[in-house]
């Protein structure tokens, strides 16, 4: 079942047989007693009368319970009132999905069918048992992330938008679910009863698309993402008064690797980002050349994984917090990060992973068509809105080149504009032999876009010129994909004492004021304790796959700082 099939049928109880869903032995399983014994160390016998919830969509989960007799009924809850059964689940079954593993909020309601004995395992529990018990966990954790993909593709749990499927706003907040793993389901009121009920109620004007209803019921107009991600329990700050070994400011590939590596080995880590784990690389449709995936991986399938495993190890991920400045005096020998919303989380040591933001090209009226056409990546729902239609995309990276062969299975043409005279010092072989092998993909060498114009809800035409002759062409075009490169998000750090390039990249590797007679790792900033990987780095190789490495890399510099930091001591 797909989300669409699901906004399709919203409002109608349903029965979804436990034989309906994809892989069923794998996403529910069951356990022996002999494994039920194994478990028994990690959790506490909890008991529950017929009709007492276990636990609430949209309230933090208790952690994974392990039905030892009786039965629970799973059912889906949503803002409108609707309740959908799910499945039940019987003895020797556990009920979790990946969000226990953090202590998320429930997706899902779980109520006790006549009396009920489990054993419940806490998510710090849940996490030493997915370790100490290697086999064993491999089964739980194949189920945890089943489960969570089969509630997102039926769009079961979380808010329901709704607004036309067309609208640039709803993408918008769709594709910010949607990279940050998120179930809802969308209704369209031209086409749900429900939906055109609650138009007419609140008699919102286009720009207050799309309505939201979140699951207590709350219904929020065309909220701002941090708002949407507040109503609906995703953001998770700091806890109290402890202080990491670690905080990572970045949840792309170098801070996703970092996080696996440094929680793996026992370092109490924190990872912040301002919008969703991947950064730009998430929003890759699909990565051919990195190593192990020979039929290629989507950025978002990478990121996932990682973002999972890190939780599996411990690692407290805070998104979408974003970090405003960093204090380096070190009172009390920590690191002090201000963060969205006035909160403070510290830290022994700061790692800055927090990558590129993409590059707005001086084009006039860009600023008022982005998130109404104009777009900075190309996930499935940008694609639905090009459905049969011309667009136009500026770039010739391979980030530019991923993003035009997959648009161009969903667009009637797509116009690529291009700065330079070619695409061979830019841009990867394959790619280039795949786009010169796509009818539907032009190419424009020597142009740049420098208008847009249209109506106060979408971007409506696209003005270029050639850089050669200086004429200029219009076209009617409603959707604009820019992938010109990023600049450094480096603003946070000002007044702490990094140093940065011309460009205002990290540098790292070199003698300061502050580290003078000690050895200086190549990934360390001027700011002993300050490291950098990735993207943001000064001279790093702008790869998905030198971001890995530079996270796995810097994690050994991070254990000498912390030791060299207890000894002093």
């Amino acid at each position: 079942m797909t989300v669409g099939d699901a906004s399709e049928s919203a409002g109608k109880a349903r029965e979804t047989p436990a034989t309906g869903f994809p892989r069923h032995e794998q996403t529910f399983p069951s356990l022996t007693s002999a494994e039920i014994a194994r478990m028994r160390r990690f959790g506490d016998v909890r008991t529950f009368r017929d009709g007492e919830c276990l636990f609430q969509t949209g309230k933090p989960g208790p952690g994974m319970f392990v039905v030892l007799s009786g039965n629970v009924a799973i059912t889906q809850r949503d803002g409108l009132g609707h309740i959908t059964p799910v499945i039940d689940q019987g003895p020797g079954q556990f009920l979790a999905e990946i969000g226990q593993l953090s202590g998320r909020v429930a997706l899902v309601d779980g109520h006790a069918k006549g009396d009920v004995e489990t054993l419940l395992i806490p998510p710090e529990k849940l996490r030493a048992l997915l370790v100490a018990e290697a086999d064993l966990g491999e089964r739980i954790m194949r189920a945890l992330i089943l489960r969570r993909v089969n509630l997102i593709q039926a769009g079961v749990g979380g808010p329901v938008l709704i607004g036309p499927s067309n609208s640039t706003s709803v993408a918008g907040l769709q594709n910010f679910l949607i990279r940050n793993g998120f179930p809802h389901h969308l209704l369209d009121p031209e086409k749900d009863h429900d939906a055109a009920e609650m138009i007419a109620r609140y008699s919102p004007s286009p720009s207050d698309w799309p309505l939201v209803v979140t699951i207590d019921g709350t219904v929020l107009r065309n909220p701002e993402e941090r708002q949407l991600a507040r109503a609906l329990g995703m953001i998770g700050g700091p806890r109290g008064e402890k202080i990491y070994d670690v905080a990572i400011v970045g949840c792309g590939p170098a801070g996703l690797a970092t996080a696996v590596y440094a929680a793996s080995e026992g370092l109490a880590v924190a990872v912040l980002d301002s919008r969703a784990f991947g950064g730009q690389a998430g929003a890759s449709a699909r990565i051919e050349n990195y190593l192990g995936f020979p039929t290629g991986i989507s950025g978002q399938a990478l990121a996932g994984r990682a973002f999972t495993q890190a939780q599996k190890f411990g690692a407290d991920m805070m998104i979408p917090m974003g970090a405003k400045s960093l204090d380096c005096t070190r009172k009390d020998g920590a690191f002090a990060l201000s963060l969205d919303g006035g909160d403070e989380l510290r830290s022994r040591a700061v790692v800055v992973a927090s990558g590129a933001r993409y590059r707005r090209p001086k084009i006039e009226n860009l600023a008022k068509f982005e998130g109404r056409g104009v777009w900075y990546w190309a996930s499935p729902v940008e694609a639905r809105l090009c459905a049969d239609q011309e667009v136009a995309l500026v770039g010739g990276g391979n980030s530019a080149g991923q993003a035009a062969v997959f648009l161009s299975g969903h667009a009637r043409k797509v116009l690529m504009i291009i700065r330079g005279g070619g695409l061979a010092a830019s841009m990867s072989r394959y790619l280039i032999e795949r786009i010169e092998a796509t009818p539907n993909i032009e190419l424009m060498f020597n142009a740049e876009v420098v208008a847009l114009s249209g109506d106060d809800r979408s971007l409506e035409r696209v003005r270029w010129r050639s850089r050669l002759s200086g004429a200029q062409e219009t076209a009617d075009i409603r959707n604009l994909f820019l992938f010109v490169g990023a600049d450094p998000a480096t603003g946070w750090l000002e007044g702490c004492g990094v140093t940065l390039d011309r460009g205002g990249f990290v540098v790292t590797g070199a003698q300061s004021d502050l580290n003078l007679g000690r050895p200086v790792s190549a990934l360390e900033t001027s700011v002993p304790g300050v490291y950098a990987v990735g993207d943001v780095r000064s001279g790093s190789v702008k790869r998905v796959g030198g971001a890995i490495g530079e996270g796995a890399q810097v994690v050994a510099a991070l254990h000498g700082f912390l030791g060299d930091a207890k000894a002093a001591l």
